[in-house]
């Protein structure tokens, strides 16, 4: 009989830059002010990439912190799969741009755009692969530079988004290991992208002189929209998730939400009727960092020692596309 496989997050890892963009900062590039933005969004700052870093160099610094959790080398990985909406540049892929400088073998790269759910989909890739024996240890990164696609006059985006990099390994382990991922759930509504996109900068619209006049490569949104629909589409997957596995909302120890604004987690959360105690929060530290926004409130909650092994964890995000997702997993 074919062994068969299961995937175990062997470890985990994050990175935020240094520079610091707070609400008060904001109030001087924007008609807006600190106690406006915490009440909308529960967003009190946001890391911002310092001049000359690209997103890979963000992704180094939380894959080495990963590596090092899993007692790894670069030697011991046989894929990157990066996931960002920000890479380094149109070609080639930032997980090449990555590979080199941890200075892996002649691997599998490749970049993965779902936007903010982009980790959840890159994490189940990884599974299948896993599961089907094709590889033993993945490089799963979500990463991003958002701040160099926001326009810091459009208060309804500039005061959301900063910049952030998170990785796991994710490990082949037997079939009879209970810590490992359960299930997955994916999704995209592309009757939905004009929502939240950024028009300009590739084939369909490249940059020219008048496009950058008009401001269409900054990243644009329709925020309500986006809210009710960001709402609707997590607790759909959650739903789905929980089915798949038979498991009650009472038995997950902690959500972990994509961190795009406390008030949809909080909405999201009040479907469940799920205390907001076992939520993982960082959005008020991180803003929105899109695919890196699920590990990196891992990581928090993992810092602060609430997150531990054996515990059952519910993952769901969002993003543009509109993509959604959800997974569970017992870490």
């Amino acid at each position: 009989m074919t062994e068969r496989y299961r995937t175990r997050i062997a470890g985990t890892g994050s990175y935020l830059p240094e520079k610091i963009l707070s609400n008060h900062d904001l109030e001087k590039l924007v008609e807006t002010n600190h106690d406006w933005i915490v009440e909308r969004t529960g967003i009190h700052r946001r890391h911002i990439v310092a001049e000359g870093q690209a997103t890979s160099d963000l992704a180094l610094h939380a894959a080495q912190s990963a590596l090092a959790d899993a007692k790894m080398t670069p030697q011991d990985l046989d894929c990157i799969l990066f996931c960002t909406v920000t890479p380094d540049q149109p070609m080639p892929a930032s997980a090449c741009f990555l590979q080199t400088k941890l200075g892996c073998r002649n691997i599998m790269a490749v970049d993965l755009n779902a936007a903010c759910t982009g980790f959840l989909y890159g994490l189940t890739i990884a599974d299948q692969m896993i599961r089907t024996g094709f590889y033993k240890n993945i490089l799963v990164v979500g990463a991003e530079c958002i701040s160099r696609y926001i326009n810091y006059k459009d208060r309804e985006t500039c005061i959301l988004f900063g910049d952030a990099a998170g990785a796991w390994i994710c490990s082949r382990t037997s079939e009879s290991d209970p810590n490992v991922i359960m299930t997955s759930h994916l999704h995209a509504e592309g009757s939905l992208a004009d929502l939240l996109q950024m028009e300009a900068g590739a084939a369909r619209k490249p940059l020219t002189q008048e496009v950058l006049d008009r401001g269409e490569q900054f990243m644009k949104m329709k925020g309500r929209e986006i809210f009710k629909n960001a709402v609707r589409t997590m607790a759909t997957t959650c739903k789905e998730a929980l089915s798949a596995t038979n498991t009650p909302m009472g038995q997950i120890d902690w959500m972990i939400p994509h961190q795009a604004n406390l008030r949809i987690i909080e909405a999201v959360a009040d479907q469940f009727d799920f205390p907001k105690d076992k939520v993982i929060l960082s959005v008020h530290e991180t803003g929105n960092t899109s695919a890196a926004s699920i590990p990196c409130a891992f990581e928090m909650g993992k810092s602060e020692n609430k997150i531990k092994r054996g515990q059952l964890l519910l993952l769901t995000a969002f993003g543009a596309g509109l993509t959604s997702g959800s997974m569970i997993l017992r870490y």
